[in-house]
């Protein structure tokens, strides 16, 4: 019996270090990380700025590949069936807590190893600067005699801008044709080019625009004014109810090594609360809000919730 026990102790130990052997190794190679939107937005800025401070710490390239589509489902989904061995990560926005709601994906916050939460931004009422609509009121007022005449660019169909837009809609008593893009940025560029009328999408996404004095904010969906555009008031100072906002971080498939998953959360902490992105949210009117993984799962949960009613009342699923 004692001899069955050392041989089972034995096996133990071998196992066990050449679990940590394999821990040790990572990472061998370049790791992966799946943007959901288009080149250009929050979200691919935020990624790619993350991507190259991990490289610091990780010693190995982290590339961002972007793949767009669905409300970030495309993205997500390719990153929950890829192999758990910390090769492959992604950027997770706040339609990780949405698409299941909207009927485009099984997926939700517990299908993921959360690696940690990076920012929350509000959604900004944006229009070219050269039209008739000086306040928010004045858009208001517009869509209220033009019903669905207002074309809302969004960044997708079920996207957090394009709740941000039904949300303005169902607060404000007026109705939207809205106009889905594959991210942000093309949004953008459709109200540069004339082609929709609004946007809500985040100030970052605007900024330039609006230094060049193309574009204007008619207000912020946040609980709080941006910091990006002070000036601007929030729709609450307005007299509306619609304080929607986004968020993100970043995630890995189901079942990492544990080794592997400390490195990777360690090495995500360490860039969020790097210098170099701090400062980055503050140039581009982004909340710092780094939350650990425990957080980051409970913070999205409720979301999860919340969209889960949020969305069937307002009849977005598809």
């Amino acid at each position: 019996m004692k001899k069955v026990f050392v041989v089972m102790l034995v096996l133990v130990l071998v196992v066990s270090m050449i679990g940590c052997s394999a821990a040790q190794k990572y990472p061998k190679k370049q790791i992966t990380l799946v943007i959901q939107a288009a080149p250009g937005g929050a979200s691919d800025t935020v990624s790619r700025t993350v991507a190259g401070l991990m490289e610091k710490k990780l010693g190995v390239p982290v590339v961002g590949v972007n793949k767009t589509g669905a409300a970030g489902s495309v993205a997500m989904s390719y990153v929950k069936e890829s192999k758990a061995d910390g090769y492959t990560i992604g950027y997770v926005p706040v339609e990780l807590s949405m698409v299941k709601a909207l009927g485009y994906a099984d997926i939700s916050p517990k299908d993921y190893d959360l690696l940690g939460r990076a920012i929350v931004i509000p959604a900004a009422v944006t229009v070219k600067s050269d039209s008739p609509w000086k306040t928010l009121d004045d858009l208001i007022a517009y869509a209220k005699e033009n019903p669905s005449k207002l074309k809302a660019g969004n960044s997708g169909t079920g996207s957090i801008w394009h709740i941000a837009a039904c949300a303005l809609e169902d607060t404000s008593g007026i109705k939207l044709n809205h106009v889905p893009f594959d991210g942000a940025a093309p949004a953008v560029a459709a109200l540069l080019g004339g082609h929709v009328d609004v946007v809500t999408v985040s100030p970052s996404e605007v900024l330039s625009g609006v230094k060049s004095g193309e574009l204007r904010v008619l207000g912020v969906m946040g609980a709080e004014r941006s910091a990006l555009i002070p000036d601007v008031p929030t729709l609450k100072e307005s007299g509306l109810n619609a304080n929607v906002v986004a968020w993100g971080g970043f995630a890995a498939p189901k079942g990492l090594p544990k080794e592997v998953r400390e490195k990777l959360i360690e090495s995500v902490k360490e860039a969020i609360n790097s210098d170099d992105f701090k400062n980055l949210c503050e140039k581009r009117g982004m909340d710092h809000a780094y939350q650990d993984p425990g957080e980051f799962e409970k913070f999205a949960t409720e979301q999860f919730d919340f969209y889960n009613t949020l969305i069937p009342k307002l009849g977005l699923k598809k």
